[in-house]
């Protein structure tokens, strides 16, 4: 459980960061990157796959480069929902939903993981 809250917070300090960087994004505050990063994590996790399994073949023609498109779509559909965060357009939803995803995988990476014997 604690696992799990720390990529949590480490995702809403990304997002955070992100929102900063990158023109095109703003967030309200830190409990705002909060709900993001449960929403985007509820997406990810339910709405993702059930998407990547529906574009199949355009992935399979653009060699999984429209992965990328599908990260930039539930980040900005994140958007629409949480209020306080706006993306845009689709180039800051893109290079956030990139930076997001590079972060989230360096949190995954030096965080320990949560099941025993390590990932399911």
């Amino acid at each position: 459980m604690v696992g799990i809250l720390l990529r949590l917070l480490a995702n809403a300090l990304i997002i955070f960061f992100v929102a900063r960087m990158v023109r095109g994004i703003e967030i309200r505050g830190f409990a705002t990157a909060i709900a993001v990063a449960v929403v985007l994590g509820f997406f990810n996790s339910i709405l993702r796959p059930l998407l990547i399994f529906l574009t199949l073949p355009i992935t399979v023609v653009t060699l999984g480069l429209f992965i990328f498109v599908l990260n930039a779509f539930l980040f900005w559909l994140v958007s629409a929902i949480v209020p306080g965060f706006v993306v845009q357009g689709f180039f800051p939803a893109l290079l956030g939903a990139f930076l997001v995803s590079i972060g989230s995988l360096l949190v995954s990476l030096l965080l320990p993981s949560s099941f025993p014997g390590g990932r399911p």
